[in-house]
């Protein structure tokens, strides 16, 4: 394959500790790429931007929110489309809260949202579909992650984040 750019994006899986689930929202029919599939919030990075500024800015631009982030689940190499170099993706995925559930407005990229739990998350998004896979793979993640983390940690990547620059 030849050499050509490729773009860094985010993902910022919401959970409500209160209740136990987890944010998921439909993406518009509007979208240039998988109409109506169900996603949690997603973006690209942008020039001179780190991951966790773009995680911040994604964020408040589609649920008009301030988050919490709680961990770093993994991360993710993607093509968007067609398997080319300028549709390539690479991405941090992160697990967040919000302070304020009841304040979330969706921007117009979404037509809607729903706080599932896990097992709720999981059966609406499909295992053979790669629009929704992702996502679910995503959610099973968050599952072991929270339930290994001890508290210590969290409170510390709370306090000091996780970019070094």
């Amino acid at each position: 394959m030849s050499i050509g750019r490729f773009y860094a994006g985010i993902a910022a899986l919401i959970w409500s500790p209160e209740t136990k689930k987890y944010l998921l929202l439909r993406r518009s029919d509007q979208k240039d790429y998988a109409r109506g599939a169900w996603e949690c919030v997603t973006g690209r990075v942008d020039q001179g931007e780190g991951f966790e500024d773009a995680l911040h800015r994604e964020v408040h631009e589609e649920l008009g929110v301030e988050l919490q982030v709680e961990h770093i689940l993994g991360t993710t190499h993607f093509y968007r489309g067609t398997p080319n170099p300028d549709n390539e993706l690479v991405g941090v995925i992160y697990l967040c809260s919000i302070a304020d559930p009841a304040s979330i407005r969706i921007s117009p990229e979404h037509s809607e949202y729903r706080w599932l739990t896990a097992n709720q998350a999981i059966d609406l998004l499909s295992a053979t579909d790669p629009s929704t896979l992702w996502a679910r793979r995503v959610i099973e993640r968050a599952e072991t992650v929270r339930s290994m983390l001890p508290g210590k940690l969290v409170n510390y990547q709370r306090k000091t984040g996780f970019e070094f620059g």
